[in-house]
């Protein structure tokens, strides 16, 4: 089985483009920081490749920035190619098949001065219940 899941913010812009053939495709990475701290209190960051296809390429080519929160999921694909200087790299990529877009629609993403996102969530109202007679209830 190959699958991941990652929740993480953009660090940069997304590229969309489109293949010879007619299909869109996005890029972007994402930082994902761990659930632990290092023994001197700071927490460590991963960052990860995030390629998407189709549909999909063209929403997040449209609505994602830098800084915007997403939960993906899709799989992890190794590549190897020969840099410039004729040495042997090995890249890993997410092939993502779900991106789901967690900035809150008109909430802003500040970046500080060290590029750190904080994310201002747009504030929910709590649903107001109503108090139910136990003569009502159907059970």
């Amino acid at each position: 089985m190959n699958k991941v899941y990652l929740i993480g913010n953009l660090t940069r812009d997304p590229e969309i483009s489109e293949t010879s053939g007619g299909v869109h495709v996005c890029r972007f990475a994402i930082a994902v920081n761990r659930n632990y701290a290092s023994t001197d209190g700071t927490r460590e960051t991963d960052f990860f490749n995030i390629t998407v296809w189709r549909q999909l390429a063209e929403n997040c080519g449209k609505y994602l920035k830098k800084g915007s929160k997403v939960a993906v999921v899709g799989q992890l694909q190794n590549r190897s190619y020969e840099d410039k200087d004729g040495i042997k790299r090995t890249v890993t990529d997410v092939i993502a098949n779900e991106v789901e877009f967690l900035t809150p629609k008109g909430a802003q993403d500040v970046l500080d001065d060290d590029a750190a996102v904080v994310s201002r969530p747009a504030r929910r109202e709590r649903p107001v219940l109503e108090e139910v007679d136990d003569d009502q209830l159907p059970f």
